[in-house]
């Protein structure tokens, strides 16, 4: 249901859960439902990149900005995700300095490439992800307390499955007959403990 709201909404969403919660598939959800779903929906995983490829992968980079840049620059995935969703998985996971580009961002609407000087206008909708309480990590000093606003205008926990008891029978049987249909085999039954 608070997907559904987010998704009427522009606002920028804060999805909290650990790990293997289902928080992308509720960012896509969102993104399907929204007035931009004509547009392109891209994730960027903030914890799997090496800290000095952050900032090219998000703003993009000019020509000859590093060595082993490509010769003929590349856009960043704000650029790429312009018209539609960038999701920010891991955001936690974000240096503070990356940090401080990103609120620059998400306040002004534009970016310029690492090594260029011409401003980009980009319309991005960003929806975060994360399995840290991102409050508990302001007060740790490790996340910007201004970005933390910035971006929690809209916030969903995504409980863990062991605490989403009826869930694990609806999943089960649509995995069940996902697993069937790939294996060409029909499960007549399954016991009730299974």
């Amino acid at each position: 249901q608070k997907a559904r709201k987010a998704a009427v909404s522009a606002s920028n969403v804060i999805i909290e859960g650990e790990s293997g919660t289902g928080k992308e598939l509720i960012a896509q959800a969102i993104h399907i439902e929204s007035a931009r779903r004509k547009g392109p929906f891209l994730a960027l995983n903030c914890a799997a990149l090496p800290r000095d490829l952050i900032a090219s992968e998000l703003f993009g980079y000019a020509a000859g900005a590093f060595t082993g840049a490509h010769p003929k620059g590349r856009p960043g995935k704000f650029e790429m995700a312009s018209g539609g969703t960038l999701m920010l998985d891991e955001i936690g996971d974000m240096p503070l300095d990356q940090q401080a580009s990103l609120l620059r961002v998400l306040q002004d609407k534009q970016v310029t490439r690492l090594g260029a000087s011409r401003v980009i206008p980009v319309d991005v909708r960003v929806i975060c992800a994360t399995n840290k309480n991102l409050l508990e990590e302001v007060k740790k000093g490790n996340f910007r307390e201004d970005l933390y606003y910035r971006l929690n205008v809209v916030r969903i926990v995504v409980p863990p499955l062991r605490e989403r008891g009826r869930d694990v029978v609806v999943l089960f049987d649509h995995f069940l007959e996902k697993i069937s249909r790939k294996l060409n085999f029909t499960v007549l039954s399954v016991h009730p403990e299974v």
